[in-house]
């Protein structure tokens, strides 16, 4: 394989490779922090996945094997090599989630959406999906969409966050 400028890409373009140089910029160009950087990659990914293109590229920027970017890219469930639907909502099932009935959230997600949890929407707009805790146990159970976590939902509510990503 040639160097990344003499590759042939199929999603990294200018624009990307400039959002992707911020992000390592941001880490210091810093190996150690390869979990991070690829969330963060991918969030600017469109359909939110880390494409084989765009693990070279920051492969070869973090001036480590290829390999190593995609063990990490397949061994955290946050990371997907697939793409993906435009907006992913992850459903948190710790332990406090649990506790506080988020199969009931689950079922009113899988009803609104039309889908079941693993599933993307046919349209490509939402895909549902579990997620381990991200910190949102004083408003469990939550979800997050893309970025942005959300607590202490009724039925309304969930229909209203959902409809304002459309």
């Amino acid at each position: 394989m040639g160097s990344v400028t003499e590759t042939k890409f199929e999603v990294l373009n200018d624009e990307l490779a400039s959002k992707i140089d911020k992000i390592l910029s941001e880490n210091a160009y810093d190996s150690t922090k390869l979990v991070g950087i690829l969330l963060d990659v991918q969030d600017v990914v469109p359909k939110k996945y880390v494409p084989m293109d765009v693990a070279a590229y920051v492969a070869a920027k973090l001036n480590i094997p290829l390999t190593g970017v995609y063990d990490v890219i397949t061994f955290y469930a946050s990371l997907s090599e697939k793409p993906r639907a435009d907006h992913v909502i992850n459903l948190c099932k710790s332990i406090v989630c649990k506790t506080n009935n988020y199969m009931d959230l689950q079922k009113s997600l899988e009803k609104f959406l039309g889908i079941k949890v693993g599933e993307a929407t046919e349209d490509g707009k939402f895909a549902l999906e579990y997620s381990a805790c991200f910190g949102a146990c004083d408003v469990a159970p939550a979800i997050k969409i893309d970025q942005d976590v959300y607590g202490k939902l009724t039925d309304e509510k969930l229909i209203e966050i959902i409809n304002s990503y459309r």
